[in-house]
């Protein structure tokens, strides 16, 4: 017989599934603005900011109110927990996303200082990372988490590389590119502690599923 906190907890994985939704969508939007250097895009993922901070109080009340009224033990106080811990992080991701867009608005209007190739992959690769961890949430999916934690390497090696040739082929010969420039490492270093944020839900999610505390300790877990 299904208990009455079984569907309430349902109700909350489909919350957090829609904030994942709405962080995913932010990148998205925002990268594509970059691309086609579109302001009304830009504006959009910013006016939105305000609906997935609402969503976020609305499923930390949630959480809170479980708690309180079912006092949960063991894998269900660990899921609701962790469904605190995620909603949070997938919150900044959302305000990351909105970074990008502030930064794009500060670059249309000038002329493109190269084709951008790399930061859509880096963005792709940073969602597909937002993707995979809710994922691994929603379904309890340990090894799906640590493909998240395995995916982190190729975004830091993406981060580098795009650094190196805006610093070496762009800003060292040519200081009037610098403005622009910085801009783009912004965006980059952006991108790249969204995928910080996705590896820490994959660090919650494992936790949550075996209760084993895996943070500062990644490479031991995808051994």
């Amino acid at each position: 017989m299904e208990r009455h906190v079984d569907q309430e907890l349902k109700i909350l994985n489909q919350e957090i599934l829609q904030m994942g939704a709405f962080a995913e969508e932010a990148i998205y939007k925002s990268v594509e603005a970059l691309k086609n250097r579109d302001k009304a895009l830009a504006k959009s993922v910013i006016d939105n900011d305000n609906n997935v901070d609402q969503l976020e109080l609305a499923i930390d009340e949630k959480c809170i109110d479980l708690i309180a009224r079912y006092q949960p033990m063991a894998k269900d106080l660990r899921f609701i927990t962790t469904g605190m811990k995620i909603n949070a992080e997938l919150e900044r991701i959302a305000d990351i996303a909105v970074d990008i867009a502030q930064r794009t608005l500060e670059l249309v209007d000038k002329p493109l200082l190269k084709p951008l190739v790399d930061i859509p992959k880096l963005a792709s690769v940073a969602q597909n990372m937002v993707k995979m961890s809710i994922d691994s949430f929603i379904k309890g999916d340990i090894e799906l988490a640590k493909k998240v934690l395995l995916s982190d390497p190729e975004a830091n090696e993406l981060r580098n590389l795009i650094q190196k040739e805006l610093t070496e082929d762009y800003m060292a010969k040519d200081s009037s590119s610098v403005p622009r420039a910085v801009q783009l490492l912004l965006i980059v270093r952006f991108l790249e502690r969204i995928c910080d944020h996705t590896t820490n839900i994959a660090e919650d999610v494992i936790y949550m599923v075996q209760a084993e505390v895996v943070k500062h300790q990644q490479g031991k877990v995808i051994k």
